[in-house]
């Protein structure tokens, strides 16, 4: 008789950095199968066939055999409920909308227990997509009724509370293609791209370089036509309006159709076009009297309405407007129509990621004017066959960037400058984007400061635009082969003996060589010499701060196992990486760490986030930590206490033979012969001067010696030898207290 299953969630422990799975963030499960560890799926009768009516695109998951219906047939054959149940919550996350590849499941010590673990680009959207595959996994197992639907739902949802906006993650996304590491500093969408010094900060579209003073010019749209005008960029004549009387006033001292429109709002909300008659004037200016602090009544300029945005000081992207029709039949009304005709189309809805928004009458004052100009409201049924104009604004979807004439685009690129904006979106409108302004009585209409991007991410019609990495660039300067900009030299120390004196020492060395560094060790969080907060700094939360801090040009990491597997590491790649010993296993049995063998996949995490121009530094005295040097993608540098002219000597240690073999190979060595440690490459050899020791007490075991790993780093990070020696000899191996 077929029992009834549950497959119990112990624990769940979001590895935020680079972990012993994967270079990226993770979830990690620990999960206890009960009496499924001895029921495999093809076991379990029908199980299969219900898990695949649930989720039929588990057909496209290749699993372990690469191909299509991969995982499929690993059902069919048996497969054990924590992979399954990984192959479930990626699914999920795919059909939420954030597609996501990365998945393993391995067996622990224990029978039975297992850990699971899946890409989390977000911890909390992470948690519901593992909450809600483990209840379709449950219902799937025992035969009970499951709706998807509501779960994909509760994902999406969370994605959108959790995850960056369109155009956050658009730029984010370039940064990430330029290897540049980026931190979320709040639940929004403020994130600092970079590290320390080398950090710039982006709030969606606006950056760290955009001028609270610009963004203030922008907001008055008055003020910014006064400007541009002085400058002599083509605007409409125009004043503002106190009162509806004041408004028709205007408009006939204007002549001809004039636009109504608040100074200070935005999206197209409140704007009024081609209006002549003077009751449609007068009910414009009370539209938009209620969406802004003052109403403008500008000339009317005949066109298209156009939005360009520049970046820097060049037009990155352009894109031109569409006017909303419905088509009436003669039995629906206007309000049903746009239900139907427009409020269908897939660009639309309420989330942010797309680039409509819901056409709702109640909340469009302007389109209700719209309507009234035609004689209609919403609930008029337009005869068969009739086009009714429903907005003329805000449906920016037809990319032109291709078009723009030069001068249009120096004069937009000057209106930016004006303002004094460094991420602008110009609003222009004109009869044709590839001829002069003037010529055809074009002008710029608003400037606006934060604009959003998917307008040209995402057009309707023609080509995406590359904004993000307009605006990468324009933050950290053209990308240059093999250099990552926006990074702060990282060093981090892997392993158990002696790691925090390596990591102060390596700090002070640093800082002698003219950065002003940080440290997260576990004795403390140290600026320079000072230390700032005398705690456990190897939590994640405690790392991260130094990399937020601007005065911060170069940072050091002590990293142990139980770090690495609580948290993973606190940054994403690092110039320098040491490792000294697979030592303190048996301190780690919360992790399934029960022996040395099993450190070597833990600490490998450090060299594997090596940058290519970075440099992995070794303990030669252990044959296991110097096979890691395959692993790096950058240099390597072995270090031990044996002198490696004794390679062949029958009393040589085997540490000498590796040092030696690394050695003819071109690689880089530091070693001890006699009192003296011996920088070399080659045939070249410079020794330390005989006094370049550790303070007594602090020498370390031969095996492990932290001088010599201290100084192969330092060397690695291309500090001199006599800079090195004389930072040695006035190292202070006793932190100093806060002085708060």
């Amino acid at each position: 008789m077929t029992p009834s299953f549950e497959l119990k969630i112990l624990k769940v422990r979001h590895l935020r950095g680079p972990n012993v799975w994967t270079y990226r963030a993770c979830l990690e499960a620990w999960l206890d199968l009960g009496v499924l560890e001895d029921w495999p799926s093809n076991r379990i009768p029908g199980f299969t066939a219900r898990l695949t009516a649930l989720l039929p695109a588990l057909v496209e998951h290749h699993c372990g055999v690469g191909e299509r219906g991969g995982f499929l047939q690993r059902l069919e054959e048996g497969t054990w409920a924590g992979h399954i149940l990984e192959h479930v919550v990626i699914e999920l996350l795919n059909l939420a909308g954030m597609p996501t590849g990365f998945g393993q499941t391995r067996s622990t010590s224990q029978p039975g227990i297992y850990r699971m673990v899946f890409r989390a680009r977000e911890e909390q959207v992470a948690r519901v997509a593992l909450a809600q595959g483990h209840a379709l996994l449950h219902a799937a197992l025992n035969d009970l009724p499951f709706d998807v639907s509501p779960a994909v739902a509760a994902v999406r949802q969370k994605i959108d509370e959790r995850y960056l906006g369109p155009s956050t993650a658009a730029i984010v996304d370039a940064a990430n293609e330029r290897r540049i590491p980026h931190i979320r500093l709040n639940e929004g969408n403020l994130v600092q791209l970079g590290h320390g010094a080398r950090q710039r900060r982006i709030w969606t579209a606006e950056t760290d370089q955009t001028s609270a003073i610009a963004e203030g010019i922008a907001s008055d749209k008055d003020l910014t036509k006064r400007l541009l005008a002085a400058c002599g960029v083509p605007v409409p004549e125009g004043e503002v309006a106190e009162s509806p009387a004041e408004a028709w006033s205007i408009a006939q001292d204007i002549g001809g159709p004039v636009v109504v429109k608040p100074s200070d709002a935005n999206h197209g909300r409140g704007v009024s076009i081609e209006l002549s008659a003077q009751a449609d004037i007068e009910a414009a200016w009370g539209v938009a009297d209620a969406e802004g602090s003052e109403v403008l009544v500008e000339r009317f300029i005949p066109g298209d309405e156009h939005r360009l945005l520049v970046v820097g000081d060049r037009v990155v992207a352009a894109a031109r407007g569409e006017r909303v029709f419905i088509t009436g039949d003669g039995r629906s009304t206007v309000r049903q129509l746009i239900d139907s005709q427009v409020n269908t189309d897939p660009r639309r809805g309420e989330t942010e990621d797309l680039l409509l928004e819901t056409l709702i009458l109640e909340r469009e004052p302007a389109t209700r004017l719209l309507l009234a100009r035609q004689g209609l409201d919403g609930e008029s049924v337009p005869e068969a066959g009739r086009r009714v104009l429903v907005q003329r604004n805000g449906n920016l979807a037809v990319d032109c960037t291709d078009e723009v004439h030069p001068d249009v685009a120096e004069q937009v690129a000057l209106a930016a400058r004006v303002v004094g904006l460094d991420i602008a979106g110009i609003d222009l409108v004109c009869e044709d984007i590839g001829q002069p302004l003037q010529a055809q009585g074009g002008a710029i209409v608003e400037v606006n400061a934060g604009p959003g991007l998917l307008m040209h991410l995402k057009p309707a019609v023609g080509a995406p635009q590359p904004v993000g990495q307009a605006i990468v660039e324009h933050l950290f300067g053209e990308a240059e082969d093999g250099k990552a900009a926006g990074r702060v030299p990282i060093v981090g120390v892997a392993g158990s003996r002696d790691s925090s004196t390596i990591a102060r020492l390596v700090a002070w060395l640093l800082h002698l060589g003219g950065k002003h560094v940080g440290l997260a060790c576990r004795e403390g969080l140290y600026l320079n010499r000072r230390c700032i907060e005398p705690v456990d700094a190897t939590r994640w939360d405690a790392a991260q701060r130094l990399l937020m801090n601007r005065r911060v040009e170069a940072a050091v990491f002590e990293n142990d196992a139980a770090a690495i597997l609580r948290d993973g590491l606190p940054y994403d790649r690092c110039c320098v990486g040491i490792v000294t010993d697979l030592g303190g296993a048996e301190a780690l049995a919360e992790h399934d760490i029960r022996e040395s063998e099993q450190m070597l996949r833990v600490l490998r995490t450090q060299v594997d986030v090596v940058l290519s121009e970075g440099t992995a530094v070794l303990n030669a005295e252990d044959e296991r930590v110097a096979g890691l040097a395959p692993l790096c993608d950058g240099e390597v540098l072995l270090y031990a206490a044996a002198d490696p002219r004794e390679a062949e000597s029958a009393e040589a240690s085997p540490a000498a033979a590796r040092l030696a073999a690394h050695r003819a190979a071109g690689g880089r060595i530091v070693f001890r012969r006699g009192d003296r440690v011996v920088l070399a490459r080659g045939s070249q050899e410079t020794p330390l001067p005989a006094s370049t020791r550790l303070p007594a007490g602090l020498a370390g075991a031969p095996q492990a010696d932290p001088l010599l790993a201290a100084v192969g780093a330092a060397w690695a990070y291309g500090i001199s030898p006599d800079l090195i020696a004389a930072g040695v000899q006035t190292f202070d191996p006793h932190p100093r207290p806060s002085t708060h």
